[in-house]
C-alpha cells in the first residue's frame, strides 16, 4: 500500500522557528540574517558555501594555491565588513555577483602587491586603479564555472538534509536533482505521487528559508 504525503513526514522534525510578537511563531532568520547578526556558526555555514567558489575563482585569476588561500582571506574579510550593507535592491542584484566583485577587486589589489605597484587603501582614487585594470576573471570558461556554482547549491542543501528523514529526503533528490518523474518514483518507493511532489515541496521551501538570500 503505497503512503501518502502525511505518512511520508509524519515523523520530521518541526522547523526552528523565531518567536513572534506574543509568544506566536514568525519566519526563521536565514543564514545570512544570522550571519549578520553576528552568529559565527552561521558565519562558518556562509564560508562552507562559498569559499570554494572564491577559491576557485582566485585559481582561475592566475594565482597558486598559497596565494588563492591569501586572497579568499582577504575576500572574507571583505565580505565581513560590508555584509549589512549587502543589498538586494535591483534586479539582477545577487549574492554571488556582489561576491564575484569582491573577488575580482581583491585579485588585482594582489596582483599589484606582487608587482610592486604602490595600492591606494580606499576611495575613488583605488576604485578607479581597479577598473583601469583588466579584469582577472574575465573569460571564465561558463561549463567550468557553472559547475562550480552548480556545487554551491549542493552544499547548501547539504545544510538542511539532517532536517528531514532519509524516505522524504530521497523522495526530493530523485525527484529534482535527478530528475526522475514522480509517477515512477511513486512506484519505487511506494508512495503516492502526491507524497513525492509534498516531499519536494517541503525540502525546497526549507533551502529557501535557510538559503535562499545567499543562491537567487
Amino acid at each position: 500500500m503505497a503512503m501518502s504525503e502525511e505518512e511520508l513526514g509524519r515523523n520530521e522534525p518541526a522547523e526552528e522557528r523565531t518567536a513572534g510578537p506574543g509568544g506566536g511563531q514568525a519566519t526563521p532568520l536565514s543564514l545570512l540574517e544570522r550571519a549578520r547578526g553576528k552568529d559565527q556558526h552561521a558565519w562558518q555555514r556562509l564560508l562552507g558555501l562559498y569559499r570554494p567558489l572564491v577559491l576557485f575563482w582566485s585559481r582561475r585569476g592566475g594565482l597558486a594555491a598559497e596565494d588563492a588561500e591569501d586572497v579568499a582571506q582577504d575576500v572574507f574579510a571583505a565580505v565581513a565588513r560590508g555584509l549589512d550593507g549587502f543589498r538586494r535592491d535591483r534586479p539582477g542584484d545577487t549574492f554571488r555577483g556582489w561576491l564575484r566583485v569582491i573577488t575580482r577587486n581583491e585579485l588585482l589589489l594582489h596582483h599589484r602587491r606582487r608587482q610592486g605597484e604602490p595600492c591606494a587603501e580606499g576611495g575613488s582614487d583605488a576604485l578607479r586603479q581597479l577598473q583601469a585594470v583588466a579584469d582577472p576573471l574575465a573569460g571564465l570558461e561558463s561549463e567550468e564555472e557553472s559547475a562550480q556554482v552548480g556545487q554551491v547549491y549542493r552544499r547548501a542543501l547539504e545544510l538542511v538534509r539532517g532536517e528531514f528523514e532519509e524516505r522524504t529526503w530521497q523522495a526530493f533528490w530523485c525527484s529534482v536533482v535527478e530528475g526522475r518523474s514522480s509517477v515512477a518514483l511513486a512506484a519505487e518507493l511506494g508512495v503516492t505521487p502526491a507524497a513525492i511532489r509534498q516531499a519536494r515541496s517541503r525540502v525546497l521551501r526549507r533551502l529557501k528559508q535557510e538559503a535562499g538570500d545567499l543562491l537567487d
